[in-house]
């Protein structure tokens, strides 16, 4: 059986302070950027679509698993009919 190999987020714990790098709406991830220190364009990835948030606590807990999840969520949103009956099945 094949799987589904597509990526949400991004998990860097080797750096200080650890970072997420997460998908994200282009019009969101301007105002995010703006509006946050610990957050920056996608960093190695395509700045328009990702985000990526160094782990300082300036975000709250339920800030960051609403970003995960949105991030999760347009990620699913462009899979195929078949990947999506794929991650169903896991």
């Amino acid at each position: 059986m094949l799987g589904v190999h597509k990526m949400f987020a991004l998990v860097s714990q080797k750096e200080e302070p650890a970072r997420v790098t997460l998908k994200c709406f282009p019009s969101d991830a301007e105002v995010l950027v703006a509006q946050y220190e610990s957050i920056i364009p996608g960093y190695y990835m395509n700045k328009k679509h990702w985000i990526t948030i160094s782990l300082t606590d300036e975000l709250s807990n339920q800030m960051l698993i609403d970003l995960a999840n949105e991030s999760y969520r347009l990620v699913v949103s462009k899979l195929t009919k078949r990947e999506k009956e794929l991650l169903q099945q896991q």
